[in-house]
């Protein structure tokens, strides 16, 4: 049942037949004939179908919690046997909000030189998509805000509070300052990460805070695009303090600190809720501790 039930959840994610077929690497009459054979199996229908998918039935909606907690369960059965066997090993993947990269490398790195044996995919994700893919158990874990927005049942680990910098090029009126006020933003040549970022969200509200209206004229889901446009002409861009140094350095633009509204959000690890964690999971979730800038 259980190659069923990760058809059934991928069928859910992808909402659509075809794609969930190709995301599993099947054909779709393979998946088809799955899904029927585990409504089959446990009785209900499962998915509304006519000569498309039409969403999950009730009865559906509650399959999906119970299969993709049976599905993680297996998934750490074997993670459980593989450590007994063979010691910290396999494959770790991590969604991060974009600001956060530079973390998700210390990390990653600081945790391969404990457990040499372990392999990274690092991918680029907004908040929101994180959240769904920790869900959908297509990534092990998320570093993203903790305390902004609604997370929903989660095990976290607080890794730093984000500082917000002003990234200017060294000809700019404001160059040479020790800080600046985000009022004094308007009507500047703002480039920003697009709407769908919690980080242009939180962004928006210290201007909003302030009493300026923020307009972007450019707008980026890459905080590379955003140095790239400040150092290519007379743009300002708005970053937490660490991912705007790393991009920066050694450019000729200048990083000053913002004041007068607004604060700073914590950052850190997300994983599944769940009790115990995968051994690999675990000695993540320590080593995140152990990084960790704040104090507890």
């Amino acid at each position: 049942m259980l190659d069923k039930l990760e058809m059934f959840i991928a069928v859910a994610k992808e909402e659509h037949f075809g794609r969930a077929a190709q995301s599993l690497g099947i054909t779709q009459p393979t998946l088809s004939t799955g899904i029927k054979q585990l409504e089959e199996q446990l009785g209900v229908q499962l998915v509304f179908r006519g000569s498309r998918y039409g969403g999950l039935t009730p009865e559906g909606q509650s399959a999906l919690v119970w299969a993709r907690r049976i599905v993680g369960d297996a998934r750490q059965l074997r993670e459980e046997m593989r450590h007994t066997r063979h010691g910290l090993a396999g494959q770790l993947r991590i969604a991060v909000i974009p600001t956060a990269l530079t973390w998700a490398a210390k990390l990653s790195a600081r945790f391969g030189e404990r457990h040499p044996n372990v392999r990274f995919t690092i991918l680029s994700r907004t908040s929101i998509e994180i959240l769904s893919m920790i869900d959908n158990l297509d990534v092990d874990a998320g570093i993203s805000y903790l305390d902004n927005e609604p997370m929903g049942r989660v095990s976290t680990e607080p890794l730093y509070e984000e500082r917000y910098m002003l990234v200017c090029g060294a000809s700019s009126p404001f160059a040479g300052r020790a800080s600046v006020g985000w009022n004094e933003l308007g009507g500047q040549k703002l480039c920003l990460l697009t709407p769908d970022m919690q980080n242009r969200r939180i962004i928006n509200k210290n201007f909003i805070d302030a009493g300026v209206v923020p307009e972007a004229r450019i707008e980026s889901n890459s905080t590379v695009v955003l140095v790239a446009n400040v150092e290519s002409g007379d743009w300002v861009t708005v970053l937490p303090e660490d991912i705007a140094r790393f991009l920066a350095a050694g450019k000729d633009m200048e990083i000053l600190p913002l004041t007068g509204a607004g604060r700073g959000h914590v950052v850190g690890l997300v994983a599944p809720w769940r009790e115990p964690h995968t051994p690999v999971l675990e000695a993540l979730l320590t080593e995140a501790r152990r990084m960790s800038v704040l104090k507890r």
